[in-house]
């Protein structure tokens, strides 16, 4: 089994950053594909980024230059980096795991989910 925990949510202002990790625990691949997605009440989630195992990474246009994923696999940590954050990037963040396909815009091949973590932006 596999635990995934999100952190480093909060409130900030307009144009701030945030920092958000992911910790995994339990049985973990180096082969995983991990991604950051996040959800609105009321709303589909929505895929954000990915990072593959040779750590090759895409993003969704809406966050491409602003949010930057990466991960330190000495430490089986994600993080995603949120630059000029603005008022419509406020949600729950959730971190994936998956381990077969790795894109952001298939939800449904990511295995493990964490319970997220919320972003306000005002």
């Amino acid at each position: 089994h596999v635990q995934l925990v999100e952190s480093g949510g909060g409130s900030v202002q307009a144009g701030g950053s945030l920092r958000l990790s992911c910790a995994a625990s339990g049985r973990t691949y180096s082969k995983w594909c991990m991604g950051w997605f996040r959800q609105v009440p009321g709303k589909e989630r929505e895929g954000l980024a990915t990072i593959d195992s040779r750590g090759i990474t895409a993003y969704v246009d809406s966050v491409k230059g602003r949010f930057t994923i990466s991960q330190d696999n000495a430490k089986n940590t994600l993080f995603l980096q949120m630059n000029s954050l603005k008022p419509e990037d406020t949600a729950m963040y959730y971190c994936a795991a998956s381990l077969y396909g790795c894109s952001w815009s298939d939800e449904a091949a990511f295995d493990y989910w964490g319970q997220g973590t919320q972003v306000t932006v005002s």
